[in-house]
């Protein structure tokens, strides 16, 4: 398949037939649109991205988005899509009519019946940026130029990571979309990240500048939790080209002012995602019955933007799987957030029939519904995830990698366990716990008074400064002097030049 698909990609940029890379409004489709854009453009080739409206054309490959390519690009030969297009079979079908081939690149989870593509280039164990770097590899060390002068960047003798502009968005994709970081994932994230932190793009510059990002090095927290959201408000929001025009852009004009709209829309969909969160929670609360096993939530405030958000945070909140529908007049678009051990996209998959469509993956998942429909599926998937939910999936668990005294934490035992890095999912940073710590003493910080600071020391131990995020309601049982039992990874913190080891508490058990 790999094969095939480059021999076309190959025969099109030299027949200079019209190519377009159809990617996807999130990071992960974005910087997969763009590493394919850039390096088919560099060869010479005849291509434009296609980002998907996330209103009007919705998630994927579809005929709506085929036929808006159509009438910009009436002579339009090939689709290479990212991302997307693994359940796309009607599209497909649809654009094969057309005379125009389809590549697939994705990585969501496969139906029973696959879409009758030109060739597909399919794995769950990347994510759609990695797929489309692996391609993008592949053509740069087999199609040639398009015309004399005009070349990407070709593999040569002794070309190292270094030379790879391309690296640093895999990386960015593979983070924000929090695929495992195991084997390839952690290869490409372990050299990509370095990359990032030092890009030459002019968008990403601004972008950092913006979001106050001044620090040498960035671990998958900036990443995910900084850079990825500014990155995913345009396609959630407005228009996800924008993000992808900053991404590729090389006017240091341009970026600034792309930067600073990114930011805006940014600010705009933490305010959406703030009242409709808070909407949703008070529903869930103000229900009559109890809160089962399933939280299933539907309102025609919610912005198709962000209730994937929506339902992330619910997840948070209540321990349950969460779907969040954004109710339209005819049609409704629903965002599902899982737990481990319930695997939601088979979860849905039982019941496909009832939907439109149906994808994603087994943490994240998403589905069209016919608006009429709405109640009756939301009584079937209660009643179906009763069934299959069990209270054990349902208990909040920490798993603690092994107990430690306070004595054996130094420098070096922090060194070893950084060797161990990227930390993200699939290769969570150690946890440690210590009984009966000694606390020496406390305080509350932040505007809301809603993070705990403790100094701790345990028997003759050195004392470390320990950090609590949103567990300042803990204070009201501490006092110094307490005995209490900590679970926390090991953190350095720098101030002022200096570098000290502090403890980041994920959980903390007093006496009573």
């Amino acid at each position: 398949q790999l094969s095939k698909a480059v021999l076309r990609i190959n025969n099109a940029v030299k027949d200079q037939e019209q190519i377009v890379v159809f990617g996807d409004y999130d990071v992960d489709g974005i910087t997969g649109a763009a590493i394919l854009w850039e390096m088919l453009h560099g060869l010479g080739a005849k291509i434009l991205p296609h980002i998907p409206h996330r209103i009007e054309e919705g998630y994927g490959l579809s005929i709506v988005g085929i036929n808006n390519i159509k009438e910009k690009l009436p002579d339009i030969k090939l689709i290479i899509t990212d991302d997307n297009g693994i359940v796309a079979n009607e599209a497909v079908d649809f654009a094969n009519k057309q005379g125009i081939d389809v590549i697939i690149t994705d990585h969501h989870v496969a139906s029973d019946k696959l879409p009758k593509a030109h060739s597909i280039i399919h794995t769950t164990k990347l994510c759609g940026a990695g797929v489309a770097y692996l391609l993008a590899k592949e053509i740069e060390k087999t199609v040639i130029p398009a015309k004399a002068g005009i070349h990407g960047s070709p593999i040569k003798s002794g070309m190292t990571i270094d030379d790879d502009n391309h690296l640093e968005l895999a990386a960015l994709g593979t983070i924000a979309d929090m695929v495992p970081l195991t084997d390839a994932n952690r290869a490409i994230v372990k050299h990509g990240l370095s990359k990032i932190c030092k890009t030459k793009r002019k968008g990403l510059q601004e972008l950092f500048t913006q979001a106050g990002l001044e620090k040498e090095t960035f671990t998958p927290y900036e990443v995910g939790y900084i850079i990825a959201p500014r990155l995913n408000a345009a396609g959630r929001i407005e228009s996800g080209m924008d993000s992808l025009r900053l991404i590729c852009t090389t006017d240091p004009a341009r970026a600034r002012l792309l930067a600073e709209k990114l930011e805006l829309i940014n600010k705009e969909r933490q305010l959406v995602l703030k009242e409709a969160t808070e909407h949703a929670i008070e529903k869930i609360k103000n229900q009559k019955s109890k809160i089962k096993n399933l939280l299933f939530i539907a309102h025609e405030s919610y912005q198709q933007g962000v209730i994937g958000l929506v339902a992330g945070k619910l997840v948070e909140e209540f321990y349950r799987p969460a779907i969040v529908v954004s109710i339209g007049e005819k049609m409704s678009k629903a965002s599902a957030r899982s737990i481990a051990g319930f695997n939601m996209i088979e979860f849905l998959r039982v019941h496909a029939s009832e939907f439109i469509n149906v994808g994603g993956h087994p943490m994240a998942a998403g589905f069209s519904v016919a608006t009429e429909k709405l109640l009756d599926l939301q009584k079937l998937l209660k009643k179906s995830a009763d069934k299959v939910i069990t209270e054990e999936i349902l208990k909040r668990t920490l798993k603690i990698d092994t107990e430690l005294s306070l004595s054996q934490i130094t420098l070096e035992l922090y060194n070893d366990i950084q060797a161990l890095s990227p930390f993200g999912i699939g290769n969570p940073e150690p946890t440690f716990a210590s009984m009966g710590v000694t606390v020496i003493d406390f305080k509350l910080l932040g505007k809301e008074r809603n993070h705990l600071k403790l100094r701790v020391q345990q028997d003759e131990s050195e004392i470390f400064d320990a950090i609590g995020f949103g567990m300042g309601e803990l204070a009201l049982k501490l006092k110094p002097g307490s005995k209490i039992d900590i679970a926390y990874s090991i953190d350095e913190n720098v101030w002022n030049g200096n570098t000290k080891l502090q403890l980041k508490i994920k959980d903390l058990k007093t006496n009573d």
